[in-house]
């Protein structure tokens, strides 16, 4: 049995045919539809063309942001116009047949502790640093998963308020309703606005990076300050052998030791702290995962 992965992000939706091996033998990438029909039709297309590619059966794992609350069936989504739908079930009902749908987030944990950098460790947690923070976490080389269906939403923890209190910052709304949530601070936009609070300017988080050991020093530390407590809340909670990053801002050369550092500094005492690292499968980790996901779930009926 070959398996298949749909990467459906905001801009584009990707399928990956993997093969017994799971090495890439075929990949179709199509543009996102603005409306809710097209999304469906042409996740659905997408569908159809893996397993026209695979000529026998193939397992489907879909990966997308956001989430699928498990009682309603019905999609929260930031990026795709599926939102108070039920997206997974339109999905299986279009394709006629079954689909394994995973958040992209949880997806990239499963794809590095299965092929990536965090192969051989027992607990992997993904932390996916960009427009917005998330993660998820494989254990054992599968997704922990729990009832709500909330876990990994790790950006929408609350902020330390000592760090908060030290460097005297506002308390920003998250675009999830909260205030004062990690994610208005750490993710890229919240990099921007920490610049924009400390100095006045609007710079990009690639230019506040680039400039991090000179004009932008300060904000560099604070961000730090703010990420190493977040790791630290991570890290007491979880545990895990290794913290693997993806999303725009791992892109920043040198941004692992930086967060280590950070983390050290967070931590209690000399006690240890996760390894961080970059997420070896780039573009290809959410639709590997997602594929790897629905080839658990077909292997285990």
């Amino acid at each position: 049995m070959t398996a298949a992965g749909i990467d459906i992000g905001g801009t584009k939706i990707e399928v990956q045919l993997f093969d017994a091996d799971w090495s890439a033998v075929g990949r179709q990438r199509i543009a996102t539809p603005a409306s809710y029909d097209e999304l469906v039709a042409a996740v659905v297309a997408q569908i159809k063309w893996a397993e026209d590619q695979a000529e026998g059966q193939v397992a489907i794992g879909i990966g997308a942001a956001g989430l699928v609350n498990p009682r309603t069936g019905l999609a929260l989504t930031a990026n795709l116009p599926a939102t108070d739908h039920p997206f997974p079930a339109d999905i299986a009902k279009g394709s006629g047949r079954q689909i394994t749908y995973v958040n992209d987030c949880r997806a990239l944990a499963l794809s590095e502790a299965v092929f990536g950098a965090g192969q051989g460790k027992r607990t992997v947690m993904s932390l996916i640093l960009g427009t917005g923070v998330g993660g998820g976490i494989a254990v054992d080389q599968s997704i922990l998963q729990g009832p709500t269906a909330m876990g990994g939403e790790f950006g929408h923890t609350a902020a330390a308020a000592h760090v908060v209190n030290a460097y005297d910052l506002p308390l920003w709304q998250c675009g999830c309703g909260r205030t004062g949530c990690i994610e208005t601070y750490i993710a890229g936009p919240g990099l921007a606005r920490l610049a924009k609070h400390l100095t006045g300017q609007d710079m990009t988080p690639e230019e506040i990076a680039a400039q991090r050991h000179g004009e932008m020093a300060q904000v560099w530390s604070i961000w730090c300050a703010c990420v190493g407590e977040f790791i630290h809340t991570l890290t007491l909670t979880a545990d895990p052998d290794m913290i693997v990053l993806g999303g725009g801002l791992s892109k920043i050369d040198g941004i692992t030791e930086d967060m280590m550092q950070a983390a050290k500094a967070a931590q209690i005492g000399d006690f240890d702290v996760p390894q961080i690292v970059v997420a070896k499968g780039g573009d290809a980790s959410g639709a590997r995962g997602a594929a790897y996901a629905a080839w658990q779930a077909q292997s285990d009926e």
